[in-house]
């Protein structure tokens, strides 16, 4: 029981690193002409379904790749995962580099609905 315990709260401060999702906010953001959004999926996720004008980035390249679709960092970035979860973990990344409106859309299967509407 310690041991679970105990694996458990290691988990926490992975959690709470993430980003909240607002998918309201992300919405709004999509309306901007230079708004960028991108997905932080894997490959075979993209391949399998994306929504339409995303970037693929996965979020254990973002920090590296951001600059090739999004150099200015005041550009509206709106990114999106599975669960939303990978995707905060990239807004992180992303606001601590420095850009300022990354807001995490959450999942996509989620989104996707929204944008139709």
């Amino acid at each position: 029981m310690r041991t679970l315990l105990l694996s458990l709260s290691l988990c926490l401060p992975l959690a709470a690193q993430a980003g909240e999702i607002d998918q309201a906010a992300a919405l709004a953001a999509l309306q901007q002409p230079n708004a960028v959004l991108i997905d932080v999926r894997t490959e075979e996720e993209f391949a399998a379904g994306a929504l339409p004008d995303a970037t693929l980035i996965p979020h254990g390249e973002i920090a590296q790749r951001i600059a090739e679709v999004a150099p200015d960092k005041t550009t509206p970035i709106v990114l999106y995962c599975r669960s939303g979860r990978r995707s905060g973990i990239a807004q992180d990344s992303l606001q601590a580099l420095g850009y300022t409106q990354v807001i995490n859309a959450g999942g996509y299967e989620q989104l996707q609905p929204a944008l139709k509407d």
